[in-house]
């Protein structure tokens, strides 16, 4: 928690990156820490091709996911914001800006995201 001069508390957005080589590729992930939730950014070059965004509802045991930017027929973005959604129990913001060539990509991708949550769970 930050102070500020009016005496309330707030949050901080922090950042956290890291990298792997996953299938011969290097993916970049960026991860910025928000109040009550977090973006993901996840890619091999600086660009932000698509935004999704996830959250718990009391209505539905599956949380809530749209689209905000990007093609719709690519629905990566918007499962894995809604799988980290449901596992965090936050709301979530995903851009997955990787090449859709490689099925298995996605998957290993998802299960590097859920390493790195379980061994620095204080950047999500």
């Amino acid at each position: 928690m930050t102070e500020v001069p009016n005496g309330t508390e707030t949050d901080a957005i922090s950042v956290h990156n890291f990298s792997e080589k996953i299938l011969e590729q290097l993916v970049h992930f960026h991860v910025m820490k928000m109040s009550g939730g977090f973006f993901l950014w996840v890619g091999s070059a600086p660009v932000l091709s698509n935004l999704a965004v996830s959250m718990s509802s009391r209505y539905d045991s599956m949380p809530l996911s749209t689209l905000v930017m990007g093609d719709p027929s690519n629905t990566t973005p918007n499962s894995l914001a809604q799988r980290l959604a449901k596992k965090t129990n936050k709301q979530v913001f995903v851009s997955y800006s990787l090449p859709m060539t490689e099925s298995s990509l996605s998957l290993l991708v998802e299960n590097r995201i859920k390493k790195e949550l379980e061994l620095h769970p204080e950047h999500f």
